[in-house]
């Protein structure tokens, strides 16, 4: 199963701060609003992290299904209702589930076996 780009989500308290240290490791501004309290950054091809202030409690893991690590479109791609198809007929419980009927941008949700937080969000 490709999931697609993966990237951390880091729940940080102060996105000022979060951005700065980043920085001076080599993380470059690639997305995101520092306004509305998130960045998206890069270091080098395929390093990506989100930063997000106040909008969920755990750091989680995330997957980009139809994007590469440049958030650039790949074709074909494993579009999220085929993914959530496939991890619940594997017995996986998901926390977010969307309607298969639908199309287009969706997310689903999960915790790995220690909680650790899963979010597959397609943005296409």
């Amino acid at each position: 199963m490709e999931l697609g780009a993966f990237s951390i989500s880091l729940n940080v308290s102060n996105i000022e701060k979060s951005k700065n240290f980043y920085e001076a490791l080599g993380f470059v501004i690639t997305g995101g609003d520092i306004s509305q309290k998130w960045l998206i950054l890069r270091n080098g091809d395929s390093t990506t992290i989100g930063l997000f202030e106040g909008m969920f409690e755990k750091n989680m893991l995330t997957f980009n299904p139809g994007w590469n690590n440049q958030a650039k479109e790949v074709n074909p791609f494993n579009d999220i209702r085929q993914i959530q198809k496939e991890l619940m007929s594997k017995g996986i419980a998901l926390d977010a589930i969307i309607d298969e009927n639908s199309s287009g941008p969706a997310h689903i949700s999960l915790k790995d076996p220690d909680g650790n937080p899963v979010l597959i969000d397609q943005h296409r």
